[in-house]
């Protein structure tokens, strides 16, 4: 059977392919005709000179893009704040506390006055959003409550934990393991060696293993 080819994959360019040729060929008929004392020098001197200031410009690259990066996080979240503290419909209010929290890699820095309405969404949703089709959204409040480091909602999440569907209870146990929850450990020991879905087993054994962190 011929193996399929990956969309990505296309034929190279043969335009591409002329240009590299006649780079090297130009710089071959360069380098034979310069001087024996500039080739010296050029291994010598400039080939290391360039490395030098490859390696130099590498590695200051690094904390730039560090930098970029948690300015346009930074940006994006007062966006997504701005966006969450206008919205009303309740829907469109969740899934922008979804996205802010994800941007901001599951943490409350920065996010102190909204801490409280963000719980207060989550927890709603996880209460009430007991439909049998929005198992998605109850898991998601499940994961991304154990994100707000408020040890209050543990026994919502020891709830979810014995949830019908196998995806709210391994959030449920994600949510505990970002908590750091250490009384719920021999819940999360059941989890982990009775329940009958892997990703469950799964998400319990990485709780625990934050605990001992």
């Amino acid at each position: 059977m011929t193996a399929p080819t990956r969309p990505d994959e296309g034929p190279i360019n043969p335009a591409w392919f002329i240009v590299v040729i006649g780079l090297i060929v130009a710089g071959v008929w360069i380098w034979k005709r310069l001087s024996f004392e500039t080739q010296d020098y050029i291994v010598d001197q400039a080939v290391p000179m360039t490395a030098i200031g490859v390696v130099i410009a590498f590695l200051l690259s690094i904390p730039i893009r560090a930098f970029r990066r948690r300015r346009a996080r930074f940006r994006e979240r007062t966006r997504l704040l701005t966006l969450f503290e206008r919205e009303t419909v309740q829907e469109k209010r969740l899934d922008l506390a979804f996205a802010l929290l994800e941007n901001n890699e599951y943490r409350t820095d920065g996010l102190d006055l909204a801490v409280p309405a963000l719980k207060e969404l989550f927890e709603t949703t996880l209460q009430r959003a007991l439909d049998d089709k929005q198992h998605r959204i109850r898991g998601m409040a499940a994961s991304h409550l154990g994100a707000l480091r408020d040890q209050s909602v543990v026994p919502l999440l020891l709830k979810a934990l014995d949830d019908d569907h196998a995806y709210v209870r391994s959030c449920a146990a994600l949510g505990l393991g970002r908590l750091r929850a250490v009384e719920t450990r021999e819940r999360l020991k059941v989890a982990m060696e009775q329940d009958w879905d892997q990703t469950v087993r799964s998400r319990a054994r990485e709780a625990l293993e934050q605990m001992r962190e």
